[in-house]
């Protein structure tokens, strides 16, 4: 049976992202169209689901590793601190972001406290995200099957 690390990381996300939206128990702060993911940024995400698939990222994220605290969520979700004429460094995302992001997966029982200190993926969540990567899977195997099969067509033509 396929697990999540063995799809890539961008079908996963966006099909999580999906799932999540779908289900509507992901609950989303009133905030999210207004605020900057990091101190580095200059503008709000263009994306109105951005914070669907930043949920996505941080329930994959965590269910690759074993605790994952906030610090390591924003430092993984950082970006080039842009300062001038200056060198770039780089810049730590948003905490408060990845906090709320946590503790609404926590709401919907994807992610847990861990005993020493930060999150970490609940037997519920473990098993969401495998019955995702296995209908990514299938999906992908549906797509290479019709593609096969148009390109036979195309031969006998």
């Amino acid at each position: 049976m396929p697990g999540v690390r063995d799809i890539s990381a961008e079908a996963f996300i966006a099909a999580y992202a999906s799932h999540l939206k779908r289900s509507g128990k992901l609950e989303v702060p009133t905030w999210v169209d207004i605020v900057k993911t990091g101190a580095y940024k200059e503008l709000a995400p263009y994306d109105p689901d951005w914070y669907y698939v930043r949920a996505a990222a941080v329930a994959r994220h965590i269910y690759l590793r074993k605790d994952v605290g906030i610090g390591a969520l924003a430092k993984l979700h950082g970006g080039r601190n842009r300062r001038g004429n200056r060198p770039s460094h780089h810049g730590d995302a948003s905490a408060s972001v990845q906090r709320k992001i946590c503790q609404s997966l926590e709401k919907i029982g994807v992610l847990e406290q861990g005993p020493n200190g930060g999150r970490r993926i609940s037997q519920d969540g473990q098993r969401d995200l495998d019955r995702i990567a296995t209908a990514v899977v299938e999906a992908e195997r549906e797509d290479e099957e019709e593609d096969e099969e148009e390109d036979e067509e195309e031969d006998e033509e």
